[in-house]
């Protein structure tokens, strides 16, 4: 009889697991997995950007409750360097899920979100996996490898050395970068016009190393000289195109190698300032077509 009792206990109390077995797991996720004090980002690599923009913000809390909490959840993980993050959403943020599947379907603003980090934290794939129980994981892969990191690190310091001089303003170092940069990249007309691949000219280790580029390429190669001068910037993207953004004295300026190294039909090379250093206003008035970016999201430059 004992035996029998016993048994129907444990087929009741199994029963009671199945039933509920989603607001218990829940609860295992809320109390003892993602307590909000026990999710830390952790170690962030060397090019880590301990800043803040308009758009998107470090945070410390891995609970969102927005969807510009998950954002700057985003651009938090992607910042420190993270390969593999997992974050939670609470059962009072009702839409969590949505806007998690929404942001993580938007390659477009994932892009935007990825402008605002080191190139050499930047994704060349971000994959997010969630579950019906809140659990959210990102993915990360890096458009630059370790071995890619060094040979361009070796390289720009090369660079430095040979045009940078002590006694030199923030802005000529700016601009001798920018002419530098110009003068020894040609840009990739057969990967941009036929779909030819023959260099990593998306890169900086395309206009550094190979001297071949396209605008990524121009853009990244020109945000780690800002870096290396602790110059605030990021990258900024239209539907075609992308440049550095580029704070000095607190005010913003738009910086356009791409621009500044025009394509000639004798195949000549071309170094122009044109679009070095230049106000919002004077982009829109030199050219307004490919430069038309979102203006909520890069509100610096707005």
């Amino acid at each position: 009889m004992k035996k029998y009792i016993v048994c129907i206990l444990i087929v009741l109390v199994f029963g009671v697991v199945y039933v509920f077995r989603k607001d218990l797991y829940r609860i295992y996720l809320e109390q003892i997995v993602f307590k909000q004090e026990e999710i830390v980002l952790g170690t962030k690599n060397a090019y880590y950007r301990d800043q803040d923009f308009a758009y998107v913000q470090q945070t410390n809390s891995f609970l969102p409750a927005t969807k510009e909490d998950l954002i700057s959840i985003y651009y938090t993980i992607i910042n420190a360097g993270k390969k593999k993050f997992t974050f939670y959403c609470p059962k009072s943020y009702k839409s969590c899920i949505s806007d998690v599947k929404e942001i993580a379907n938007n390659q477009v603003l994932l892009s935007h979100i990825n402008n605002f980090v080191h190139p050499f934290n930047g994704f060349k794939h971000i994959e997010t996996e969630y579950d019906s129980y809140g659990a959210v994981t990102l993915r990360i892969e890096p458009t630059y490898t370790q071995e890619k990191i060094q040979a361009i690190v070796a390289k720009k310091n090369e660079i430095e050395k040979e045009i940078w001089t002590s006694n030199m303003s923030i802005q000529e170092k700016i601009e001798a970068a920018h002419d530098y940069i110009i003068n020894h990249t040609r840009y990739d007309k057969d990967r941009s016009d036929s779909n030819i691949v023959r260099y990593q000219s998306d890169t900086a280790y395309g206009s550094l190393i190979d001297g071949i580029a396209l605008c990524g390429g121009y853009t990244d190669a020109m945000a780690l000289f800002l870096e290396d001068l602790n110059v605030k910037n990021f990258k900024i993207s239209s539907e075609n195109h992308v440049w550095n953004a580029v704070e000095l004295n607190h005010v913003w300026y738009h910086l356009d190698l791409t621009w500044d190294d025009p394509v000639m039909s004798d195949n000549s090379d071309q170094l122009e300032h044109n679009f070095f250093l230049i106000t919002s206003e004077e982009l829109k008035e030199l050219e307004d077509l490919e430069h038309r970016y979102p203006e909520n999201i890069y509100k610096e430059v707005s």
